[in-house]
């Protein structure tokens, strides 16, 4: 099939998901006539699967997402979606919101930035000449169109426009092993002073205190104490502990790490499940992929069965949303500039040419049971250089989200939504200031004076442990 359209941008975006967003209202806010090209039926992404944002504030409590980020959470807000943040007394603060309430919110959001959406449409491949790509084929019901644009932001989360402009990827860890894929599922009519009071009766069952900045010298039964005072449904059954590992063992439940459970609305009592898992999957390969929704269907309905067979304050809960796609947590990344380390993460390491911020514990899901939980040093916040966004040998296209460049440590802790909302801000502003400029080049861009707008637009860049 010939190209049929052409259509003419300032900055094209490729993917709805959290850096997506971001990085559509920072550059459409400017002025910048802007496209975002989403392959699905509604933008958003994991913020609309029911999963709390992570890497918005640290273990300290310390806010380190601004901004974008921000303005998302506070339409939420607006339209009384918005839970806020709450600490699962186990190494992380997290950002509770109603996914249905947000699906509003970022529509919302987008309208009034402006942002031309192209829902429905996938992208094909790009046109280059030289380190620069012109032109981003797509194909959606009207047929093929060419977007011409002279900067493109990759937020794919698979490196798309990258790849296949010739930048160089990696993939998964040195034996090509890829993180599980998981499907987020919510249970309404949830009551949390049953849940709460089972928490206080048998911490054991659960994970609590794995870092020294949540612990604090405490105990778990202390630990247990400060959750059930937080009075809100957060809490994580430990894949180890004798209630989860009972399950598995008599087979009443698949093999898992964790059930993390976390509040999604306080007027339907309902909370979002975060569990299922299946190992050995490719992302990018979608027959792989689709194969995996069947089991992973199962899976829920086992859970929620478990949930309100075992678990007080779930015995009349009713399984009630399920994400609109399957979570891939990890696919490609690009070769970049700078590469973050597992190091910087750990370490909370500052940067003069940092862009953002990211607070995640290094977190790599294993197959069945396994998974590696690292805290960042002191419950502190690691930068994220600027140089991580811009893929070697392609000038006019930077990337932001889950396809950053970093080590495959530092990836599982800067993958989450908070610090890809952060990297979504910078890839955007950048776009609207090289607008301004004769060079269509994200290497060329002074990274202080990047810095100075960020800033100036409410990102956090400095002033945090």
């Amino acid at each position: 099939m010939s190209t049929r359209h052409v259509m003419e941008s300032d900055v094209v975006v490729l993917g709805a998901g959290a850096a997506g967003v971001a990085a559509a209202l920072a550059a459409a806010r400017t002025g910048a006539r802007t496209t975002l090209v989403e392959a699905g039926s509604i933008p958003g992404g994991e913020l609309l699967s029911g999963m709390a944002i992570d890497g918005a504030l640290n273990a300290r409590g310390e806010w380190i997402l601004g901004g974008t980020g921000r303005e998302l959470l506070d339409e939420c807000e607006r339209l009384g979606g918005y839970i806020g943040p709450l600490n699962d007394w186990r190494l992380i603060w997290y950002v509770c919101l109603d996914p249905e309430v947000m699906k509003l919110a970022v529509a919302r959001c987008l309208a009034r930035a402006g942002v031309r959406l192209l829902l429905h449409t996938c992208a094909t491949g790009v046109v280059r000449e030289g380190p620069q790509v012109r032109a981003l084929h797509v194909l959606n019901k009207e047929g093929r169109t060419e977007i011409r644009a002279p900067l493109f932001i990759d937020c794919s989360g698979d490196a798309d426009i990258v790849r296949a402009a010739g930048g160089q990827v990696l993939q998964g860890g040195l034996a090509g092993e890829l993180q599980p894929v998981s499907l987020m599922f919510r249970m309404a009519g949830v009551r949390t002073g049953p849940l709460l009071d089972f928490l206080l009766a048998h911490p054991e069952h659960f994970a609590l205190g794995e870092s020294d900045a949540i612990r604090q010298g405490r105990t778990d039964r202390q630990l247990a104490q400060a959750a059930a005072a937080q009075a809100q449904p957060t809490v994580f059954l430990k894949g180890d502990g004798p209630l989860v590992s009972g399950a598995i063992s008599r087979g009443e439940l698949y093999p898992t790490a964790l059930i993390m459970i976390q509040p999604t609305s306080r007027q339907r009592g309902e909370v979002c499940l975060n569990s299922t898992r299946v190992g050995g999957i490719d992302g990018t390969r979608t027959q792989a992929l689709s194969a995996t929704l069947a089991t992973l269907a199962d899976q829920v309905w086992q859970c929620a069965s478990f949930m309100q067979r075992h678990v007080p304050g779930f015995e009349q809960a009713a399984y009630s949303g399920v994400a609109s796609r399957v979570g891939v947590r990890e696919t490609r990344r690009i070769v970049g500039h700078t590469s973050l380390s597992e190091d910087d993460v750990l370490t909370a390491r500052k940067r003069e040419d940092g862009i953002g911020k990211g607070s995640h514990h290094v977190d790599i899901h294993e197959s069945g049971t396994g998974q590696v939980r690292i805290p960042v040093r002191d419950g502190g916040s690691y930068d994220i250089p600027w140089g991580c966004l811009l893929p070697q040998g392609v000038r006019n296209v930077v990337a932001a989200g889950r396809i950053l460049s970093a080590d495959r440590g530092a990836h599982g802790s800067a993958r989450v939504m908070g610090p890809c909302m952060a990297m979504g801000q910078a890839a955007g502003t950048a776009a609207s200031m090289l607008l301004d400029s004769s060079h269509h080049d994200f290497t060329a861009l002074p990274v202080q004076a990047l810095r100075a707008r960020l800033r100036a637009d409410g990102a956090i860049l400095d002033g945090t442990h």
